[in-house]
C-alpha cells in the first residue's frame, strides 16, 4: 500500500508563477532577438524581463471563472431590459446622440486595442506580460462586443446605429478616435502601452467610464450602465497593467527615461484631444446631468493625475508639457466640440440642438470663467437664425489637423477670442495643426502622419467629386433621418408617440372602443 503523501498546498504567488511564468521557455534553435525583433528597435532596455510584476497575479482559470459570471449577470440585465421596452425609460431621445457617439468612436477602438494587445504579447520576451496581453486582449474584445450588443436594442427603433462599422472608417468625427488608436497600433510594443495602458485606460477610461457611466444612469439607460459596470472592473486591472510597465521600464535602465517622457508627453496630448467627444456628451448631450465636464476632470483628471505624476516622480517623470494647455482648455473645448457639431450637423449620425434657456443657465453656471462671455452669445445668436426660419448650416469644410483630425476649432490657450491655427511644410507640402503640441507630435514623426487618412477631404474626390449627397449615400448617412436638428425628427417624434402609448390609457380605450 502506498503511503499518502501530504502535498504543500500553494500560496497565491506559487500558484501565479506556475500558471504563467513557468510556461515559457527559453528558446535553443533561434536567437531571441530573432523572435523577439521588436523587443529593441525602440531604443527601450531591459535587463530581467522576470522583474515586471503583475500587480492582480490573475491566473487563467481565475479570470474565466470570473468573467463568465459577469456575462451572465449582462446578458440577464440586458436581455429584461430589451423585453420590458427599456428604451422608454429614458429621458429624452437627445440622450441617444452621446451613445451613437460612443457606438461609432468608442466600441472600435476597444476593438483596436485588443488586436494591438495580441500583436505586443507576441512581441513582448517576458512570459508575464504576454500572459496579462492575452487577458487584456480577450477583455478589450469582450467589451466591443457588450457594448454593441447593449445598444443593438436602441438600433431597433432610432436612426443613426445602423452604419456604425462603415462610419467609423469615413465620418469626419469619428476619425478622431480611430486615429487615435491607429497611432497606437502603428507604434511599437512599449510605446503602445504608453499610448492604451496610460492615455486610453488611465486618461480617458476614468472619465467615460465612471461619470458618463452614472449620467447615462441617471438618463434611464440601464443597458449601458449595465455594459459600464461590467467592464469597470477590467478597466481597473488595466489601469495598473499599464503604470506597472511604466515602473518596469523605467527602473530597468535609466536610459529609458527621456523616451518614456516623450511618449507621455504625446500620449497625453493625443488622449485629451479625443477627451474633447466625451466632454460634449456630458455637457450637452444628457438631458440630466450628474456633473458638467469640467467637475468631473477635476475630480478624475486633475486629482488623479497629480497623484500619478508625484508618485512617477521618484523616477524623474514630470508631468506631460501640455498640462496647462490642457487646463485652460477644459472651460472651452466642450462648448467649441458642440458649436461645429450644429454648423456641420449634415455630416453627422446623429442629431444636434440648440441648447434650452434652462441647459444654457446649468452651463453658464457650469462654467463661469467662459460661457457667458465666449458661447452663449453665439448661441443666441444661432437662436435667432432658426427662429427666423434661416438656420446656421455651414456647408464650408474646415481645415483638419493633421495629428489629432479634429477640425481647428480651438482657440489659443491664452486667448478665448483667438481660433488656434498652426500650419508647417514637409517635402513640399503644407500641413494644418490643431495645436503646437500637434504640430510637435507630427515633426517628431512626421513620415508617419503624413500617412494619415483625412476624411472631409475625400468628399472632393472620387467617387464624391464635390457632391454631398455623394458623399452622405458613400458612408451610408440618410440626410434628414440620421442627422440635422432633433426638434421635428423622427427620433423626437417616434419616442414622443411611443412614451405616450406607454405611460396613458388611450391605446386601451381605443382598444375597448373598437
Amino acid at each position: 500500500m502506498d503511503a499518502k503523501v501530504n502535498r504543500k498546498k500553494l500560496g497565491l504567488k506559487e500558484k501565479y508563477k506556475l500558471l504563467t511564468r513557468d510556461l515559457g521557455w527559453e528558446p535553443s534553435y533561434h536567437a531571441k532577438e530573432k523572435i523577439f525583433p521588436y523587443a529593441t528597435y525602440e531604443g527601450i532596455k531591459i535587463h530581467d524581463w522576470d522583474k515586471w510584476e503583475d500587480p492582480f497575479r490573475l491566473t487563467m482559470d481565475s479570470y474565466w471563472k470570473y468573467q463568465a459570471e459577469k456575462e451572465r449577470k449582462f446578458y440577464a440585465i440586458i436581455d429584461a431590459h430589451a423585453q420590458n421596452n427599456g428604451h422608454l425609460n429614458l429621458t429624452d431621445a437627445r440622450y441617444l446622440s452621446a451613445l451613437k457617439i460612443f457606438l461609432q468612436a468608442i466600441s472600435p477602438g476597444e476593438y483596436a486595442a485588443s488586436k494591438g494587445f495580441a500583436r505586443v504579447g507576441r512581441e513582448f520576451p517576458g512570459v508575464g506580460t504576454q500572459v496579462a496581453c492575452q487577458m487584456q486582449a480577450i477583455d478589450e474584445i469582450r467589451h466591443a462586443q457588450t457594448q454593441i450588443h447593449a445598444m443593438s436594442n436602441y438600433n431597433r427603433f432610432y436612426n443613426g446605429f445602423h452604419a456604425f462599422a462603415q462610419q467609423r472608417d469615413r465620418i469626419w468625427y469619428t476619425s478622431v478616435a480611430r486615429s487615435f488608436f491607429d497611432d497606437a497600433m502603428s507604434a511599437g510594443p512599449f510605446e503602445f502601452m504608453i499610448a492604451i495602458g496610460f492615455s486610453f485606460e488611465y486618461v480617458l477610461t476614468n472619465l467615460l467610464f465612471v461619470p458618463f457611466m452614472s449620467g447615462a444612469a441617471y438618463n434611464g439607460d440601464m443597458a449601458t450602465v449595465t455594459f459600464g459596470f461590467s467592464a469597470q472592473s477590467d478597466e481597473a486591472r488595466h489601469m495598473t497593467l499599464g503604470l506597472e510597465c511604466i515602473k518596469f521600464m523605467l527602473e530597468q535602465d535609466p536610459a529609458n527615461l527621456p523616451i518614456i517622457q516623450s511618449w507621455i508627453d504625446k500620449w497625453f496630448w493625443r488622449g485629451f484631444r479625443l477627451l474633447g467627444l466625451v466632454g460634449t456628451m456630458m455637457d450637452y448631450m444628457l438631458p440630466k446631468r450628474v456633473m458638467s465636464w469640467r467637475e468631473a476632470w477635476d475630480i478624475y483628471g486633475v486629482a488623479n493625475g497629480t497623484a500619478l505624476f508625484k508618485d512617477l516622480a521618484r523616477y524623474g517623470i514630470r508631468p506631460p508639457k501640455s498640462w496647462d494647455d490642457a487646463e485652460a482648455g477644459i472651460d472651452h473645448m466642450s462648448h467649441q466640440f458642440m458649436l461645429g457639431f450644429y454648423q456641420w450637423s449634415f455630416g453627422t449620425c446623429f442629431h444636434s440642438w440648440i441648447p434650452s434657456d434652462e441647459d444654457m443657465a446649468w452651463l453658464a453656471e457650469k462654467y463661469p470663467k467662459s460661457f457667458n462671455q465666449y458661447y452663449l452669445p453665439r448661441w443666441q445668436h444661432i437662436k435667432k437664425l432658426a427662429e427666423a426660419g434661416t438656420p446656421f448650416k455651414n456647408f464650408g469644410v474646415a481645415k483638419l489637423c493633421q495629428t489629432c483630425q479634429l477640425p481647428t476649432v480651438f482657440t489659443e490657450p491664452d486667448e478665448a477670442s483667438l481660433l488656434c491655427h498652426r500650419e508647417g511644410d514637409y517635402k513640399g507640402e503644407k500641413y494644418h495643426y490643431c495645436s503646437d503640441h500637434c504640430k510637435e507630435i507630427f515633426d517628431n514623426e512626421p513620415e508617419k502622419y503624413i500617412q494619415s487618412w483625412l476624411p472631409l477631404p475625400q468628399l472632393f474626390q472620387a467617387p464624391n467629386f464635390g457632391d454631398i449627397g455623394a458623399w452622405m449615400a458613400w458612408v451610408d448617412l440618410k440626410d434628414g433621418i440620421d442627422n440635422g436638428d432633433y426638434v421635428g425628427s423622427q427620433d423626437e417624434a417616434n419616442f414622443q408617440a411611443w412614451r405616450g402609448l406607454a405611460t396613458s390609457n388611450s391605446n386601451a380605450q381605443a382598444q375597448g372602443e373598437q
